[in-house]
């Protein structure tokens, strides 16, 4: 173990950060869990509802895992699906109430501010020595330090805004509290609020398709709902998916499912729609693409906003972090999710090595350290986090040693560089760390550049 690491602070409670936690454990290191809500897996009990596409062979760390053992824990069967109030109430909550880890969780904690004791920004000389100070609030300001810090903390409650832009349509910031952001329970909780009313939902990744699903449903039950669907893109076919040939059975049916809906008009669709201006039309809701007087509009009584997520990064102001411009993620692991560039759906394993940050002894992991790009895994996360967690550790061989193997899916996006390379989805690279996919791998093998997917 690095004599330096010793204790190690985890910004998040969900199951990245609680799996971090129990490696840290194993490791010799102390954690401590610093979670924003009343309980761990707070984000995840905002979409409770929602069955995940992941069975729970998937969703159980190996280390958590060990811990729930020990207290005689009836694991899940592990081909079935949960929700997610069942990972919380049948995985989470077991882990901080019945396990060594609820000494190391601090709930109601929310992270302000991280950064060296005693230096700023741009002190440079002795920094790697000084431990880190996380500033935090549980009803009045606290702080502590440690000599690592893990940045777990996700991204659920920093939502992309419906504006095509990248910023909030005009109008948007005013009617917030009219908005839905995210995945609500229509056809639980939220019910009457969704109910015989005209809704839109803008977006097309697995959230959007999810929500209008539901919304069909519903229609289904209270006929007089219409569910509309507002894309950007003029290709709603690209929101369907691999179907078949999708290994994560529940994410290819849900796709082939919803490509049925689309196909038989159980769902008004509304294609090439950049989203720029929202305002109230008495008590409905007018979405509008182009001019604000002429351009094409939608009227509905209910707007929800499923556009993906983005890293709230305001707490690392006094860190040294180095993310991808667009991405927003570490630049060595930014290639391998843009889909700009690559995507298969499914990214190899990565670790300690691709997180890596100009400040030593610091990472962003789980959902977060993806940035704005989608089709994160939770078992990466816990891949991730074992890699990190033995590079603390002193385990060096550990961390660059790959430990996962991930379900492949039959979704492959090419750039038009790599158009031509209609086989690149064989899977991930097993030996070279800068090969985006097994036929890259083999490419530059064999001498060549690589096979050009990845637009290198």
């Amino acid at each position: 173990m690095d004599a330096q690491v010793r204790s190690l602070a985890i910004v998040g409670g969900g199951p990245v950060g609680l799996a971090a936690a129990a490696h840290a454990l194993e490791r010799g290191l102390t954690p401590i869990v610093l979670e924003a809500g009343p309980q761990v897996g707070h984000a995840i009990s905002q979409w409770s509802h929602v069955r995940m596409f992941s069975p729970w062979e998937y969703n159980i760390d190996k280390a958590c895992g060990r811990l729930l053992q020990e207290t005689g824990w009836n694991s899940p069967d592990s081909t079935q699906y949960p929700t997610g109030g069942e990972l919380v109430e049948r995985y989470l909550v077991p882990l901080r109430e019945r396990t060594v880890l609820g000494q190391h969780i601090k709930t109601c904690a929310r992270v302000t501010d991280i950064s060296r004791v005693g230096f700023d920004k741009m002190k440079t000389k002795g920094r790697q020595s000084a431990p880190f100070e996380i500033r935090y609030r549980n009803g009045v300001e606290k702080s502590l330090v440690a000599d690592a810090v893990i940045d777990a903390s996700g991204s659920w409650f920093s939502p992309n805004p419906a504006g095509a832009d990248g910023l909030n349509a005009v109008g948007e910031c005013d009617l917030k509290d009219r908005l839905f952001y995210g995945m609500p329970d229509v056809r639980g909780k939220l019910r009457g609020r969704f109910a015989r009313k005209a809704v839109a939902v803008i977006g097309s990744g697995h959230s959007a398709i999810g929500n209008l699903i539901d919304l069909v449903t519903l229609r289904d039950e209270a006929p007089e709902t219409r569910a509309i669907w507002i894309l950007r893109g003029d290709n709603p076919e690209k929101a369907f998916g691999g179907g078949a040939n999708d290994r994560l059975a529940a994410r290819g049916q849900l796709g082939s499912l919803f490509e049925t809906y689309v196909k038989s008009g159980r769902l008004e669709v509304v294609a090439g729609f950049p989203t720029t201006h929202i305002s109230r039309v008495g008590d409905q809701l007018r979405v509008g693409a182009g001019s604000a007087c002429c351009g094409r509009h939608v009227v509905v009584d209910e707007l929800v906003v499923s556009t993906g997520f983005r890293p709230d990064l305001s707490m690392l102001g006094e860190l040294r972090i180095s993310l991808d411009d667009a991405v927003e993620a570490p630049p060595a692991l930014a290639p391998l999710i843009d889909p700009n560039l690559h995507s298969c759906g499914t990214v190899r394993p990565h670790g300690a090595r691709e997180l890596a940050h100009p400040e030593p002894g610091f990472y962003i992991a789980g959902m977060k350290s993806y940035g704005r790009a989608p089709t994160f895994l939770m078992v990466t996360g816990y891949e991730q986090v074992r890699s990190v967690v033995a590079h603390l550790a002193g385990d060096y061989q550990a961390a660059e040693r790959t430990e996962l193997m991930l379900p492949e899916t039959g979704v492959c996006k090419l750039t038009a560089a790599g158009a031509e390379a209609a086989e690149c989805c064989g899977g991930p690279p097993k030996l070279h760390a800068d090969a985006c996919c097994a036929a890259d791998e083999a490419a530059k093998a064999s001498g060549e550049n690589g096979c050009g997917c990845s637009a290198r």
